[in-house]
């Protein structure tokens, strides 16, 4: 057996998400949000322009594929690290040669970051200076929001890019490429069944990764039929994901989703228990029911009860450390909660007028007595900040610029806790006004 016969049975034995990664543009799934003709993204890479970026999103969506594209398509040197295995060290040696190269040989370096996140404050500062002076190009990969969990010096050198989970179409065109691929599937006579591809491709909740371990499975434990084919159908696909088939299909999913929506804004408690496990009971994650509940606690509920929104967040987070089949009373406790709450949409209505007054006005300058006093400007007016505190009754302070001052976005509605609040800032411009 020669030197290509050994890569050849090494290149077999890598899993099948890793032989089907991309080489180039063309071959991406997904992200068509980044990737489409003209996109920014996609002009800099093609004209070999990218700088220091960050790419965040959930496994499986392409992330470190990606970056492995750039590094294909550059003239540029190409550096990996792996943030959990490397330190500070390693990244000054990078460096080092890195700026070395560029001074010697003109050629920029890229460093790739996985897990990018993880870095402490002290190895993210050893990179500062080197992407300032562009000795190194950081291209940074992770599965959290950077905003978050990055130091925020590292993040305003960078451009972010966000990258969503993959859309069930995608997901089966992927699971098609892999079976008729040579670095695939090919080597198989094998028959997929549509809704099978759709099953794997739904469960694996928009992480092509995670479908491509199923497919693999799925084709390595069936045995083959009399002619020798092997048949990935439905329930072959329930196995190899571990999940049941799906009773519903895409579009009565949303239909699901939206029943569900409107039972918990309608207040009917039952209806929304039934909908939400139903939707369990077909296969949907628990997270994305409990994505709704957060949503709806702030969109359906508000200050009508306040308490809702904790509900629903405690309920996740016991959700999460418990998972199935306890953690559904805790799925059960918030749907019962949000769906008899009090209802107010006013944090939904003010906050959309917020936006369009944003959007629509342009005088956003700041009156000085609300600018931060730690530095003057010769603009200044003399006008002073009133300590609030300092008084034993509400001042009459206005906070908004003098094109708004008497724009309004919050506007409590008739229940109980609003009314309140209501008379509370009632109180508080009659008090202006005298």
């Amino acid at each position: 057996m020669d030197l290509f016969d050994l890569n050849a049975n090494s290149a077999r034995a890598m899993p099948l998400a890793e032989r089907m990664r991309p080489r180039k543009l063309s071959e991406f799934i997904g992200q068509k949000h980044l990737l489409h003709k003209g996109s920014l993204l996609m002009r800099a890479i093609q004209a070999d322009k990218l700088g220091s970026c960050i790419f965040f999103g959930p496994p499986g969506t392409g992330k470190t594929t990606l970056a492995g594209i750039i590094a294909n398509s550059t003239s540029s040197e190409f550096v990996k690290l792996n943030a959990v295995s490397s330190g500070v060290a390693e990244a000054k040696k990078v460096i080092e040669e890195a700026t070395e190269r560029l001074r010697v040989f003109n050629k920029r370096t890229f460093l790739l970051l996985d897990e990018c996140h993880r870095w402490s404050k002290a190895q993210s500062d050893c990179v500062l200076s080197a992407i300032e002076t562009g000795s190194i190009i950081f291209i940074g990969s992770t599965t959290e929001n950077p905003f978050v969990s990055m130091t925020r010096a590292i993040v305003s050198r960078c451009r972010v890019f966000e990258l969503k989970p993959l859309e069930t179409s995608d997901i089966v065109d992927g699971l098609k490429r892999a079976v008729a691929s040579e670095n695939g599937l090919a080597e198989y006579s094998l028959r997929v069944d549509d809704e099978a591809y759709t099953h794997i491709a739904w469960s694996a909740n928009g992480d092509l990764r995670n479908a491509f371990n199923a497919l693999e499975l799925a084709v390595l434990t069936t045995p083959p039929d009399r002619d020798g084919v092997i048949v990935i159908d439905k329930a072959v696909a329930q196995e190899s994901t571990q999940r049941r088939v799906l009773s519903i299909d895409d579009s009565m999913y949303y239909d699901m989703l939206s029943a569900f929506c409107k039972s918990l804004r309608g207040c009917d408690p039952d209806a929304a228990l039934y909908w939400a496990f139903r939707m369990i009971e077909a296969g949907c994650d628990p997270l994305s029911i409990f994505r709704r509940l957060l949503a709806h606690a702030s969109e359906d509920v508000g200050v009508a009860d306040s308490s809702a929104l904790s509900v629903v967040a405690s309920a996740l987070t016991a959700y999460e450390h418990i998972g199935p089949p306890e953690g559904y009373l805790s799925l059960a406790h918030a749907i019962i909660k949000v769906a008899t709450a009090a209802k107010s949409n006013s944090v939904y209505l003010a906050m959309h007028a917020a936006q369009k007054t944003v959007k629509e006005h342009a005088d956003d300058k700041v009156p000085d007595y609300l600018r931060d006093r730690t530095y003057k400007t010769p603009n200044d007016s003399g006008a002073s900040y009133i300590y609030p505190h300092d008084s034993q009754q509400y001042i009459t302070q206005r906070y908004l610029p003098d094109g708004l001052r008497d724009e309004k976005f919050y506007l409590p509605q008739d229940n109980p806790n609003e009314q309140k609040i209501k008379s509370f800032l009632d109180a508080i411009r009659r008090n202006k006004r005298n």
